[in-house]
């Protein structure tokens, strides 16, 4: 692993954030802390800290690996660490957006989406369960184009480091030049949301212009209050249960489901149903429209096709 790991020195300024909002909170917005869901998300985050400390050394050893047979040498330039950083967080878009529309992928991701609440708390809602699925291997076009694996891995950790910021109802909205850019506290709400308009929009990580770039971005709108969450909630604490549910629902799926629909319940979008039983976000989204009577590129022009919670 890289000698150097930027979250490690940040995890006393998340805390100090963290302590700083709830008394924001307390004074301004008692509701948006609740001592239970606060404690399973510090439960995840520490859970998380692990499989990452068990897992993350085999992934850079791979890592290191395939970089024998990387293209060019790039280097350590200052130049390198800026498009290093850029490229990096476009593949997190790309891991992110797969995490919402294939339930292989949503399983593992669905744990930072499970709160009702929101706020720094909830950014450490981290999985457990990552090693799991494929995402590592969005890394590997970098480490082939000649990008070292330990650069990737120290821009990886400033990714998600800005990340925490943005879990917060304590900000409104940033000026009006970072908000075109840069991902903001009003972008990543409206990924939290539940709420039909917002299903499934804003993946971005630093730069919000990778959801304009491909048609996911969706702005906060100031007349309708965004309710948190899964769509299907949790309903309980139990912090077992909020790792592991999604997992054990495909499993479920798998084992009643016709043989010919067995796969499609591991790799089709969260929601589906080979008998039309529950909804996906589309569907949802859709409903939602027809009920406004509006269509989609009505509702966002950018946004060509509704995506997945």
């Amino acid at each position: 692993m890289p000698d150097f790991s930027p979250t490690e020195y940040a995890v006393p300024g998340f805390v100090a954030l963290v302590l700083i909002e709830m008394i924001w909170a307390w004074r301004r917005n008692p509701r948006a802390y609740e001592p239970k869901d606060t404690l399973t998300s510090l439960a995840f985050g520490l859970g998380s800290t692990v499989a990452g400390l068990l897992f993350g050394g085999l992934f850079f050893a791979l890592y290191l690996f395939v970089w024998e047979f990387r293209a060019f040498d790039i280097g350590w330039a200052w130049w390198a660490w800026i498009a290093c950083f850029v490229l990096d967080d476009l593949k997190y878009y790309w891991v992110h957006r797969f995490g919402h529309r294939v339930r292989w992928f949503w399983a593992s991701h669905v744990n930072h989406h499970s709160s009702q609440h929101y706020n720094l708390s909830t950014a450490l809602r981290q999985t457990w369960t990552g090693f799991l699925t494929l995402g590592f291997a969005f890394a590997l076009p970098l480490v082939l184009l000649g990008f070292h694996p330990a650069m990737i891995a120290i821009c990886g950790g400033f990714n998600l480091i800005y990340q925490f910021w943005i879990h917060t109802e304590a900000i409104d909205r940033m000026p009006r030049w970072f908000e075109a850019v840069m991902n903001t506290p009003s972008h990543h709400r409206v990924h939290h949301a539940t709420n039909p308009r917002y299903l499934d929009r804003n993946y971005a990580g630093v730069f919000i212009v990778w959801d304009k770039m491909f048609g996911t971005f969706e702005p906060e709108v100031e007349d309708e209050k965004i309710r948190y969450g899964i769509v299907k909630q949790l309903g309980s604490f139990n912090l077992l249960w909020a790792v592991f549910h999604e997992w054990i629902g495909i499993a479920q799926d798998m084992w009643r489901a016709p043989w010919k629909h067995k796969l499609s319940y591991l790799l089709r979008e969260p929601g589906w149903t080979h008998d039309g039983s529950r909804q996906t976000s589309d569907e949802i989204r859709e409903a939602w429209l027809e009920r406004e009577g509006k269509t989609v590129s009505e509702e966002n022009p950018i946004a060509g096709e509704a995506e997945a919670a």
